[in-house]
């Protein structure tokens, strides 16, 4: 479990309102996280979601770069890492 730590920045008071439901949850995720109070709470879960976001447009990043490389430039990105795995291995031999 991680501890909420709390960070000297720039807040801002906001009133939502949320089903019972939703106030059970993050008590229960408060107390699960030994957090201070439900806004800490409630900061770690958008903080995860936040990375969450951050990770998924990299990998789609990654994922549209290879997907864009013609055969050619794949096949000497191939012919690259075979070198440096017979380098690796050579040097392993020493």
């Amino acid at each position: 479990m991680s501890r909420t730590i709390e960070r000297p920045s720039r807040k801002a008071k906001k009133s939502y309102t949320l089903s019972l439901e939703a106030l059970a949850f993050l008590e229960e995720i408060r107390k699960e996280r030994r957090a201070s109070s439900i806004s800490a709470a409630l900061e770690d879960l958008i903080r995860e979601v936040r990375r969450a976001h951050e990770r998924a447009a990299v990998e789609r990043a990654v994922a549209h770069y290879y997907g864009s490389r013609s055969n050619e430039e794949a096949a000497e990105e191939g012919r690259w890492g075979d070198f440096a795995l017979g380098e690796f291995s050579k040097r392993g031999r020493r």
